[in-house]
């Protein structure tokens, strides 16, 4: 996967390539869907949410800039993977979804996976952690219609946030500084993700 899909799109961050072949992403993803755990697509794990295609991780963690030192937040846990891969660059990592079953399912799969560091927290992901805050880099695996003020302000100072905003059919990637002067987008990214659904993000 790494070889054939990212790299052959141009991707070549050294450090998050590393991190991905670290992931065994087949005991992320549901048995019937085995075949293609390496397919460079988003997939169904349950309860209408999806494992974050690949490429699109690897942007996020490119775009988060992770030294190997920060105390970062996985906003949607899904099954786990993009978490194992954030705990591959990060020193912590805190991960929250909003629905039981798959944070129950996510910490089995990040235990099995060597990955029991990774705290899970059940909740409304467009609020963070806030016991946990604050964060140097925030990575959110769904969409909003507009960044959360929650999440903004669990960030430590210069940190950052990539979140994918826009409506539910089509988003832009954006990395957002917590600057001295407030929020300043670095980049985007055309996206589509599955809704960030709660308080500050899409109503269910």
């Amino acid at each position: 996967m790494v070889a054939s899909q990212l790299r052959a799109r141009g991707f070549d961050d050294a450090r998050v390539l590393a991190a991905i072949e670290c992931v065994p992403r087949e005991l992320f993803v549901p048995d019937a869907m085995q075949d293609r755990a390496y397919d460079d697509a988003a997939l169904p794990i349950g309860s209408g949410q999806t494992i974050s295609q690949p490429y699109m991780v690897a942007r996020i963690c490119e775009a988060l800039g992770l030294e190997g030192r920060e105390r970062v937040l996985d906003v949607g846990t899904g099954s786990g993977y993009q978490a194992a891969v954030l705990a591959e660059l990060a020193d912590e990592v805190v991960t929250i979804e909003r629905l039981p079953e798959l944070a129950e399912q996510a910490r089995r799969n990040l235990a099995r996976a060597g990955f029991g560091r990774v705290e899970v927290f059940v909740g409304d992901g467009s609020l963070g952690v806030p016991g946990r805050a604050p964060f140097d880099a925030i990575a959110v695996a769904a969409a909003a219609p507009a960044l959360p003020a929650s999440l903004y302000a669990q960030l430590a100072p210069e940190g950052r946030i990539a979140i994918p905003v826009g409506d539910r059919e089509g988003q832009r990637l954006e990395v957002i500084v917590r600057g001295p002067d407030g929020p300043l987008v670095a980049r985007s990214l055309p996206c589509r993700f599955v809704p960030l659904l709660g308080e500050e993000g899409f109503r269910p």
